[in-house]
């Protein structure tokens, strides 16, 4: 996956992820609107058959977007982790 930024400022940011479909994108979008410093969080896959989306965030105060991207990272992968730990002992009996 290819990471690129389009603009930024200081409460908000626009990125392009080479890659990445609905699927990414409609996790991240959830966590980062589950902050509530996040003003919008959305995204747009311009072409169906091309694996590449924009990620908008805009924020409410002075909270800055790239923290709040991280964060929503974050919370992601312990979702991940928490899934594949069930998983693995359910799968287990």
């Amino acid at each position: 996956m290819k990471i690129n930024i389009l603009s930024k400022s200081k409460n908000q940011i626009k990125i392009e992820l080479e890659g990445a479909g609905h699927t990414l994108c409609n996790l991240l979008q959830k966590k980062l609107l589950e902050n509530k410093n996040v003003d919008f969080a959305g995204y747009d896959v311009p072409h169906p058959l091309v694996t590449k989306a924009i990620f908008y965030v805009r924020m409410n105060g002075a909270s800055k977007p790239e923290v709040a991207l991280i964060k929503a990272v974050n919370e992601a992968l312990k979702l991940n982790n928490e899934f594949k730990n069930k998983l693995d002992k359910a799968l287990e009996k």
